[in-house]
């Protein structure tokens, strides 16, 4: 039996090396190169459930638990907003059985990040008027307990799509334009993207430094369309749910080593 098979036999031995190799990437981290937004795309819930022998509803838990771990990294490392998508706009249309107890899992998962405060602040991005009168209450009362919070910023994007989120930042405009008592004319010519940037969910905060997919996929799927222009992508073949921090760390190396180009 070779060493790497040995480890993934024995529980206990895979998480000694893993912690072990873990500090030391973590040792070698420069803190001047940590990204200061994280954007995570928390992909392969199901997938990992059903590898698991598990109900779809055990592995959507399974995953929220993980979001309380993955903060934490990002306290130790230095991240200052993270970006959690947990709800596409595409997902609503996913069959009553699974979406109803999702959004139940969302819900508690986004009240569990509200009890931490003042740990975290939590943002609610996405169409909310889309969701269920109840999720979207919950969301937005998590914002509200929270917003004095000086913790991590994070957006927890829920009903959140790219292109929808880029409609309402123009309509936005629009509706504001119109109370000014200005023309679209005028809106035509004096348009700039500052102003259309400015209308977005994340109105304020920096632009994604690095943007996380678990789960093997190598899509963008609409995710932060926008602000995603110059951010670097790491896509992790884990499973959401079996997302660890040495995984979280190897994504932080990657970005550290490479040559930000901004669009060059």
């Amino acid at each position: 039996m070779g060493l790497r098979d040995l480890v993934y036999r024995t529980p206990g031995l895979s998480t000694l090396v893993y912690g072990t190799y873990g500090r030391r990437v973590e040792a070698h981290l420069d803190p001047r190169q940590v990204p200061r937004h994280v954007g995570v795309m928390l992909d392969g819930n199901r997938r990992w459930a059903k590898q698991a022998g598990m109900s779809t509803a055990d592995g959507h838990r399974k995953g929220a638990d993980r979001i309380r771990d993955l903060l934490g990294w990002c306290e130790e490392t230095g991240v200052e907003v993270v970006t959690l998508w947990l709800l596409s706009t595409d997902n609503l249309n996913r069959p009553e059985e699974e979406l109803r107890p999702l959004l139940g899992i969302i819900e508690d998962a986004v009240r569990d990040l509200a009890a931490a405060a003042p740990r975290w602040r939590v943002n609610p991005v996405g169409a909310l008027d889309l969701l269920p009168e109840h999720t979207a209450t919950v969301l937005k009362e998590a914002g509200q307990a929270t917003a004095e919070s000086t913790g991590i910023l994070v957006n927890v994007a829920v009903c959140y799509g790219g292109r929808y989120e880029i409609r309402d930042a123009v309509r936005a405009l629009v509706h504001e334009q119109a109370a000014n008592g200005g023309t679209l004319e005028e809106l035509a010519e004096s348009l700039e993207m500052e102003d259309i940037a400015r209308h977005l969910y994340t109105s304020g905060q920096p632009d994604p430094d690095l943007i996380i997919r678990t789960s093997g996929e190598q899509r963008v799927s609409g995710f932060l369309l926008w602000q995603s222009a110059h951010s670097e992508f790491y896509f992790c073949e884990a499973y959401w749910p079996a997302f660890r921090k040495v995984d979280f760390l190897r994504a932080l190396r990657d970005y550290a080593n490479r040559h930000r180009r901004y669009g060059g």
